[in-house]
């Protein structure tokens, strides 16, 4: 790992990254800007540095700014293309030509995150590119990893969690898991709309749903089950993501906590809500988000509850990953004609 504010005209162009990467969060997260400020100066501009190249990702991919509306979804592969070749030039070393990207260069290079934890973020990515969808809630909890979890184990390495600590990097991925199956139920309405659902296949047949009428008046109390469904997969997620937190250094963990808090009420507010969360977007206060600043404080300095880490953590998510790889890679070219 080297740090390049060692140089004098690389120190000026961290700053530049750093500041982009500021302006990124700010806009594009207003909940993780909050938390980030508890960090210590060098861990919160890293995390920023991460965050830069995650939103590039994400707008890239969905064709949109700033997490804003879906944009035209024709030519998602070759945008999926640009995504691959800017990373690759950034753990290159080489300039990317966009400033989310370098950011990506800068931290790799200061925290010794690899080109393999950013191909297992792409690869979600890949899965919406190719219009993919659920069957199964190993399917839903995998594509969540690749989109979250494993975005939860590169800020663990940002924060100093070495690769051998396994348990640590299982425990971030299951606060990433948390954070997108909280995404997930509160945008259930807007992702409909743009034709999307990360609701399981098998989960909608169970409530006699089809996915274009999930909005229908006489589905809500099977969508209110689904709802509390995905609740409670967050809550266990959460659960054992807060016992990683704790071995983290205080300032770390109380960000992640109060992170942690934000999201976890997301997702409670939708359960109390039940198909009511489909009327309006569940949004957080500046003053809410004060509350679990003070929260994020007390559990921080608190010893968190034991729980287990779920069935299907990072380590199960990531094998079933490359199985599902493995089988489609062996699979015959179909076929054209008769």
């Amino acid at each position: 790992m080297t740090n390049d504010a060692e140089n004098p005209l690389a120190a000026v162009r961290r700053d530049l990254l750093v500041a982009h990467a500021h302006a990124a969060i700010r806009r594009g997260s207003k909940s993780f800007a909050a938390a980030s400020r508890l960090f210590d100066k060098t861990t919160r501009e890293r995390v920023w540095l991460l965050y830069a190249w995650c939103r590039a990702c994400d707008d890239l991919a969905d064709a949109q700014d700033m997490g804003g509306a879906l944009g035209d979804q024709s030519g998602a592969e070759e945008r999926l293309a640009t995504i691959r070749r800017r990373t690759a030039q950034a753990f290159a070393g080489e300039p990317s030509g966009d400033p989310a990207f370098d950011a990506l260069g800068l931290v790799a290079r200061e925290t010794g995150l690899t080109p393999a934890m950013a191909d297992d973020v792409i690869a979600g990515f890949a899965l919406d590119a190719a219009d993919w969808r659920p069957d199964t809630e190993a399917d839903l909890l995998r594509y969540c990893y690749h989109v979250a979890g494993a975005v939860g184990v590169m800020m663990a390495v940002v924060m100093g969690i070495t690769p051998d600590d396994e348990d640590t990097l299982d425990r971030a991925c299951d606060l990433g898991l948390a954070f997108q199956l909280a995404n997930i139920t509160r945008d259930l309405a807007e992702d409909h709309a743009a034709g999307r659902c990360y609701l399981p296949a098998r989960w909608l047949a169970e409530g006699g749903i089809a996915p274009a009428s999930l909005l229908a008046p006489e589905h809500r109390p099977a969508v209110a089950a689904l709802v509390a469904r995905l609740g409670a997969a967050e809550a266990a997620y959460e659960a054992s993501a807060r016992v990683g937190a704790a071995r983290l250094a205080f300032r770390q963990r109380w960000a992640v906590l109060c992170a942690a808090g934000i999201y976890g009420a997301i997702a409670r507010e939708a359960e109390r809500r039940g198909a009511g969360t489909l009327d309006a977007r569940i949004t957080t206060t500046r003053g809410a988000k004060l509350g679990f600043v003070a929260r994020g404080l007390w559990r921080a300095l608190t010893p968190p509850p034991s729980a287990p880490r779920p069935a299907l953590s990072r380590r199960e998510l990531a094998a079933l990953a490359r199985a599902d790889s493995h089988v489609r890679s062996a699979e015959p070219p179909a076929c054209s004609g008769a």
